[in-house]
């Protein structure tokens, strides 16, 4: 399938698959989203094929599926919104050394339940893993889900992170933890501007005696 233009300019910084679908909504840290990668079902296929979760065959399937089931294809749409937000509160709290809400675990509990109905295992060279059924509309948010709380169960949890200047989430690998930023060429190249241009302006506003605004 073609990927949109607006799907392509996502950033994919987030080191997890849970964390990316955070990152579909762009806005200020702590603040209210002001951007949204995702206005439909096909653009949920089109992301998941975007960050590799789908082959081009299984994406084509899907939207064309969606096609003969509008109706189904909208809910799982709604869903997709839905785990976002649910999700969106879970790590946002973490980032923050918070215990997330209650009602976002329960919701994770129930999803991941939903999701595993779906899968089966199968071996994978020396070990198993979930292989998911791609004949069904749900197909590009169980892997989601289930990534969500294989982080939230095995971790790294420790090293989740928000953004210091925008609502992405990602994961710290970096050795000292030091990571602030979803990514130095955006934002942190973006904050490290306005702090320069604040403290030439207040040494401006020092030599010449004036207060600051």
């Amino acid at each position: 399938m073609e990927t949109p233009e607006h799907i392509r300019r996502q950033r994919i910084v987030g080191g997890d698959l849970a964390l990316d679908l955070l990152n579909t909504e762009n806005g200020p840290a702590l603040g209210l989203p002001e951007e949204d990668a995702l206005h439909g079902y096909d653009d949920v296929v089109a992301w998941a094929h975007y960050v590799g979760d789908l082959s081009e065959s299984q994406a084509d399937r899907l939207v064309r599926l969606a096609r003969r089931h509008p109706a189904l294809a909208r809910a799982v749409f709604e869903h997709t919104l839905e785990t976002r937000r649910s999700l969106y509160a879970l790590f946002s709290a973490v980032a923050q050394g918070s215990l997330p809400p209650d009602g976002a675990m329960a919701e994770l509990q129930r999803n991941e339940a939903e999701a595993l109905a779906h899968a089966r295992l199968v071996a994978a060279g020396d070990r198993y893993t979930w292989e998911w059924r791609d004949d069904d509309l749900g197909r590009p948010l169980w892997p989601v889900i289930h990534a969500a709380a294989t982080l939230l169960t095995v971790g790294p949890l420790d090293r989740v992170k928000g953004c210091a200047t925008c609502r992405f989430h990602f994961i710290d690998e970096s050795k000292n933890r030091s990571r602030r930023w979803c990514s130095m060429e955006d934002c942190g190249k973006a904050d490290k501007m306005r702090n320069y241009v604040t403290r030439r302006a207040a040494a401006r506003s020092s030599a010449l005696g004036e207060p600051l605004a």
